[in-house]
């Protein structure tokens, strides 16, 4: 089957198409015929070595995290029917005409979502939820400050905000200010104002990764900070430090969602609360441009690999 492969850590420009043998299927899990992927942060960490350490240097390896497509065969689900998913923490590989997962890493995805923009969401989308709702506990009528809003995770995270009657204040280049407007931000902010001007927040919910210390100083008491995302090994320390000591904590996670966010996510786009945010659709053959394109920055949204 074709694949989107690497044979050695480096810039976007080492991904090609290729070929790999078609995958088996163990008892009990579920083959999909993948529609189209989206680029995620992990993937291409894992493509220039910075993690080589935990992934190894055996070559040629794959990306792609999180995709959607319909079922082939497998247990829970008929074949044909539109799924979303992704793989299991640390495995990457969905960019490619064919995935095996387990039924716990799928669920159906959203009534009338064609399955190509339908990808821009099953890991942005659950990041957001698991941030938001699971580790900050985002109440009705709270001050929710996101970092980076115009991005993947940031701009499904100010319509998660807004679902859960939040106020939502993003941070945005000055050109994307429109844009998180119309994604329901009550207020929009350029990125470049200085913190001590945006005033106080219950939630923080910081995208970036540089310089947290100046945005934990944002809340307010009983406040919370999740940050998904660290540009320094500092900045990892003095967040590990926070996370046990003080009273307003930082929350991290490493995502690993299963089929019940996915079906949560699944309910918010069918609600009308969330949608998808697609900033170019790629071939396959063209992941290096994707990739490129993402490190270029200005990004609003995902980029997304159609396979089909």
């Amino acid at each position: 089957m074709r694949a989107a492969l690497f044979d050695r850590y480096g810039p976007p420009e080492v991904l090609y198409e290729g070929t790999v043998p078609d995958p088996e299927v163990p008892p009990g899990h579920v083959l999909v015929r993948v529609h189209a992927a989206s680029v995620n942060g992990g993937e291409r960490i894992d493509r220039t070595g910075r993690m080589r350490v935990l992934f190894g240097s055996k070559f040629p390896k794959r990306v792609g995290i999180d995709f959607a497509g319909e079922v082939v065969s497998g247990p829970g689900f008929a074949p044909g029917a539109h799924v979303w998913g992704g793989l299991p923490r640390g495995r990457f590989g969905s960019a490619a005409e064919y995935v095996v997962v387990h039924p716990r890493q799928l669920a159906p995805s959203p009534a009338g979502l064609d399955l190509v923009r339908a990808a821009a969401l099953p890991g942005v989308g659950t990041t957001a939820i698991t941030a938001l709702r699971d580790k900050a506990g985002l109440a009705r009528g709270e001050r929710l400050l996101v970092r980076g809003a115009s991005g993947g995770v940031g701009s499904v995270a100010v319509q998660v905000g807004k679902a859960r009657g939040a106020h939502v204040t993003a941070l945005a280049g000055e050109r994307a200010l429109d844009f998180v407007r119309e994604l329901g931000a009550d207020e929009a902010v350029d990125y470049r104002t200085d913190p001590a001007d945006l005033g106080r927040f219950d939630v923080v919910l910081d995208t970036y990764g540089s310089s947290p210390r100046t945005y934990r100083r944002l809340l307010g008491p009983g406040g919370r900070m999740v940050a998904i995302a660290f540009r320094s090994a500092g900045d990892v320390g003095y967040l590990l430090a926070s996370a046990v000591f003080g009273a307003r904590r930082v929350r991290f996670f490493s995502g690993n969602p299963k089929s019940e966010l996915f079906a949560d996510l699944t309910a918010l786009v069918e609600s009308g609360a969330v949608r998808p945010v697609v900033d170019t659709v790629h071939p396959l053959a063209e992941t290096a441009a994707a990739h490129r394109a993402l490190e270029a920055g200005g990004v609003r949204g995902k980029h997304v690999i159609r396979v089909v």
